[in-house]
């Protein structure tokens, strides 16, 4: 192994400093390493050497920190498309995965496997802050600028594609004018310290269910390389403090683990529950108390300093007369992370920290065993009893948050004689479709059905009638299938019946008016010769023959 790829004693510090809330080191998330595997690298330190934040090598057999040991695995970032049907968060999951490096080789397609230098300084990373929960970094930023990890950094945003910034650049471009130049460029302004980021280019998309629109900022590809970077660096630190309750944008966890968590809470008696919804989370995020709790690990004045520029970059939208409007709301209000910017989900996840350190330590989930579940800014609360005190005090905390409370979306209910959604499903009372028994149990809801049949029928329209027939029933299925890896859990014959029904609806209309634009007479396609003929896909036949998907 080449020694500079591996961080150097200097290059790597912490101070042990007395801070409060630190979260006890009792390996409740991860394992201790093993003793047979600490000490210093022999590349990176001689035996008398003490490399300070570098931690301890673990052979590529283990995981690196996830609560067990397994053998050679691989160390996927996060998937352009879900490997497995029971990857729910592969579309929303974290950058910093736990596995070992698979190879050493680059790797783009379904997922990018992270280079052995930049896994080994990551692993450094998070072994020393889940070692020493109350050190603080002091010499971060020049890991930014390293050629490996400004590379690895650019996979990823590749990987992910996306629309350019306002400077208008696209991936495409800086691949024709030559990749390693560029990082290089890029490099040279971190290191010299001359990086500015630019305006984020602001759109609205629409709400998924909903008529009404949601802001999401485009950061140029610079920035997105630059901030992806700083989580490459930073992710792996902080992730050894988030508790057990968060799952929202984190290594080894998804979706799919929070939904079962709430199912077993409520199979223990968990039933009064407070389904929770934060009014513009993301935008209320005030900078001065977020940047304490980065502080509070980081005491590298110059990462600040670039995330402190990246809170405050102002926005560029269209103003409807064929201009541009610049603003600077976030700098002004000093509230609000970037949506669709990398850094986000860091940032939302460590100030979320927050409401459930503050929940354990006033001591409200041992009072009125209330547990609590978030994943990104959706949570829930469950209790045995008095959620209705539950509810006023989770009030309470967020109005010291300085984070809002939607009082209209909140709301208190019991299970199985009520129900609730969560991240697209619906908790409550189930009935067996062979015996009718009742019994607490998970399907997808009927908001997230009716939505997905609207995106079946937008992929059918007439604009479409122009494509093969092999082209449209690609793009089907594979959207057909995305929906099924997500929604496998608990009773979901009812709702694959009823979105295998629409989708042959929608392609029947479809075939027939692409014939009837030819003078061909309309036909009445059978489900057999559609599935089996044109190759439509079928979710009920899939969630007989897959374990993981249980009726």
């Amino acid at each position: 192994m080449n020694t500079e790829q591996v961080p150097k004693p200097s290059n790597v510090n912490a101070d042990p400093v007395q801070t409060r809330g630190r979260l006890p080191s009792d390996g409740t998330r991860a394992k201790e390493t093993p003793p047979e595997f600490t000490g210093a690298w022999v590349t990176a330190c001689s035996p008398k050497e003490t490399c300070g934040n570098t931690g301890s090598p673990i052979p590529r057999k283990y995981r690196g920190f996830r609560e067990e040991w397994t053998e050679q695995g691989g160390m996927a970032e996060r998937s352009v498309v879900p490997e497995k049907p029971g990857n729910a968060g592969g579309g929303k999951g974290p950058w910093f995965q736990s596995d070992a490096p698979r190879s050493e080789g680059e790797e783009i397609g379904a997922s990018l496997t992270t280079p052995k230098s930049v896994w080994e300084l990551q692993q450094a990373l998070h072994d020393k802050a889940k070692r020493e929960p109350a050190c603080r970094f002091h010499s971060l930023y020049d890991k930014l600028y390293r050629k490996d990890v400004l590379f690895h950094a650019w996979r990823c945003c590749r990987a992910n594609g996306g629309a350019p910034g306002v400077d208008g650049v696209t991936f495409a471009q800086i691949e024709r004018g030559g990749v390693d130049g560029w990082l290089a460029e890029l490099g040279k302004e971190l290191r010299e310290k001359s990086y500015r980021p630019q305006a984020g280019r602001l759109v609205w998309i629409p709400k998924p269910g909903s008529d009404k629109q949601r802001p999401l900022g485009v950061p140029c590809i610079k920035d997105r390389v630059a901030q992806m970077a700083a989580v490459v660096v930073l992710e792996p630190i902080f992730e050894a403090d988030l508790p057990e309750e968060q799952y929202g944008y984190r290594c080894g966890r998804s979706a799919h683990d929070a939904i079962r968590t709430i199912h077993g809470l409520l199979n223990q008696g968990h039933r009064e529950v407070v389904d929770c919804d934060l009014s513009g989370y993301f935008d209320s995020i005030p900078h001065h108390e977020l940047l304490k709790s980065v502080a509070r690990r980081i005491s590298d004045g110059a990462m600040l300093a670039l995330i402190k520029a990246w809170l405050q970059t102002p926005v560029e939208e269209d103003d409807q007369r064929g201009g541009k409007r610049r603003t600077t709301v976030a700098k002004d209000s000093g509230r609000g992370t970037p949506q669709g910017a990398p850094i986000s989900p860091l940032l939302s996840n460590l100030y979320m920290r927050r409401f459930v350190l503050g929940w354990k330590r006033m001591r409200w989930e041992e009072k009125l065993q209330a547990r609590v579940v978030v994943y990104a800014d959706d949570f829930v609360i469950l209790c045995r009893r008095e959620a209705a005190e539950a509810r006023k005090q989770m009030q309470t905390i967020m109005s010291k948050l300085k984070l809002t409370v939607n009082e209209q979306k909140t709301r208190v209910c019991r299970v199985p004689e009520e129900s609730f959604d969560f991240l697209g499903y619906t908790l409550g009372r189930c009935y067996s479709p062979k015996t009718g028994r009742s019994f607490i149990g998970t399907r997808p809801s009927r908001k997230r059905i009716s939505v997905f049949c609207d995106k079946l029928s937008l992929m059918t329209q007439r604009n479409s009638y122009g494509k093969p027939v092999e082209t449209i029933v690609e793009e089907l299925n594979r959207t057909l299938r995305g929906w099924g890896n997500y929604f496998c859990l608990g009773a979901v014959s009812r709702a694959y019946r009823l979105v295998d029904d629409h989708a042959r609806h929608r392609l029947r209309q479809w075939l027939n008016g692409k014939h009837l634009s030819r003078g061909t007479r309309p036909k009445r396609y059978a489900p057999a010769y559609l599935h089996q003929q044109v190759g439509l896909f079928r979710l009920e036949g899939s969630a007989g023959n897959s374990s993981w998907a249980k009726t």
